[in-house]
Protein backbone atom coordinates (compact mmCIF):
# COMPACT_ATOMS: atom_id res chain seq x y z
CA UNK A 1 0.00 0.00 0.00
CA UNK A 2 0.89 3.55 -0.75
CA UNK A 3 0.85 6.79 1.25
CA UNK A 4 -1.41 9.03 -0.27
CA UNK A 5 -2.70 12.85 -0.43
CA UNK A 6 -5.71 13.39 1.17
CA UNK A 7 -7.64 14.42 -1.30
CA UNK A 8 -6.04 12.00 -3.66
CA UNK A 9 -9.05 9.15 -3.07
CA UNK A 10 -12.28 11.94 -3.71
CA UNK A 11 -10.08 13.25 -6.52
CA UNK A 12 -9.50 9.78 -8.33
CA UNK A 13 -12.13 7.59 -7.09
CA UNK A 14 -10.17 5.48 -4.79
CA UNK A 15 -12.16 3.01 -2.67
CA UNK A 16 -9.49 0.51 -1.45
CA UNK A 17 -8.15 2.53 1.44
CA UNK A 18 -6.83 1.84 4.99
CA UNK A 19 -5.83 4.07 7.48
CA UNK A 20 -2.51 3.55 8.70
CA UNK A 21 -1.66 2.89 12.17
CA UNK A 22 1.29 4.73 13.72
CA UNK A 23 3.81 2.50 12.76
CA UNK A 24 2.78 1.85 9.22
CA UNK A 25 2.07 6.10 8.86
CA UNK A 26 6.07 6.54 9.91
CA UNK A 27 7.45 3.68 7.85
CA UNK A 28 4.88 5.23 4.81
CA UNK A 29 5.78 8.60 5.37
CA UNK A 30 9.71 7.59 5.21
CA UNK A 31 9.03 5.50 1.55
CA UNK A 32 7.53 8.48 0.69
CA UNK A 33 10.11 10.78 1.27
CA UNK A 34 12.09 8.52 -0.45
CA UNK A 35 9.98 8.23 -3.55
CA UNK A 36 9.62 11.95 -4.20
CA UNK A 37 13.45 12.62 -3.40
CA UNK A 38 14.14 10.11 -6.10
CA UNK A 39 11.49 11.47 -8.15
CA UNK A 40 12.79 14.65 -7.93
CA UNK A 41 16.56 14.09 -8.84
CA UNK A 42 15.25 12.04 -11.54
CA UNK A 43 12.85 14.90 -13.34
CA UNK A 44 14.65 18.15 -11.69
CA UNK A 45 10.71 19.48 -11.23
CA UNK A 46 10.39 22.27 -8.80
CA UNK A 47 7.00 21.00 -8.37
CA UNK A 48 8.52 17.78 -6.76
CA UNK A 49 10.32 20.40 -4.17
CA UNK A 50 6.81 21.13 -3.21
CA UNK A 51 5.72 17.65 -2.72
CA UNK A 52 9.25 16.72 -0.60
CA UNK A 53 8.41 19.94 2.16
CA UNK A 54 4.89 18.28 2.38
CA UNK A 55 5.98 15.07 3.51
CA UNK A 56 8.86 16.51 5.76
CA UNK A 57 6.01 18.97 7.31
CA UNK A 58 3.88 15.54 7.59
CA UNK A 59 7.05 14.03 9.65
CA UNK A 60 7.52 16.88 11.72
CA UNK A 61 3.41 17.00 12.90
CA UNK A 62 4.07 12.77 13.46
CA UNK A 63 6.84 13.55 15.41
CA UNK A 64 5.68 16.00 17.86
CA UNK A 65 7.00 19.49 15.73
CA UNK A 66 5.95 21.69 13.24
CA UNK A 67 7.44 23.23 10.30
CA UNK A 68 8.25 26.17 11.18
CA UNK A 69 10.11 24.80 14.39
CA UNK A 70 12.35 22.91 11.54
CA UNK A 71 12.40 26.29 9.56
CA UNK A 72 13.94 28.28 12.70
CA UNK A 73 16.51 24.91 13.12
CA UNK A 74 17.52 25.45 9.91
CA UNK A 75 18.16 29.14 9.72
CA UNK A 76 20.41 28.37 13.11
CA UNK A 77 22.34 25.97 11.15
CA UNK A 78 22.66 27.63 8.13
CA UNK A 79 24.07 31.09 10.69
CA UNK A 80 26.21 28.74 12.53
CA UNK A 81 27.69 26.31 9.74
CA UNK A 82 26.65 28.39 6.28
CA UNK A 83 24.63 27.18 3.48
CA UNK A 84 25.37 25.49 0.20
CA UNK A 85 25.68 28.40 -1.88
CA UNK A 86 29.73 28.70 -2.25
CA UNK A 87 29.41 25.00 -4.43
CA UNK A 88 32.53 24.06 -2.38
CA UNK A 89 33.00 20.02 -2.84
CA UNK A 90 36.03 18.27 -0.15
CA UNK A 91 38.17 16.15 -0.63
CA UNK A 92 37.92 13.57 2.06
Amino acid sequence: MKLVRDRIPELFGYSKLKIANDEEYERALNEKLKEEVNEFVESKNIEELADILEVVQAIAENNGSDFKEILEMKEKKAEVRGRFSKKQLWKG
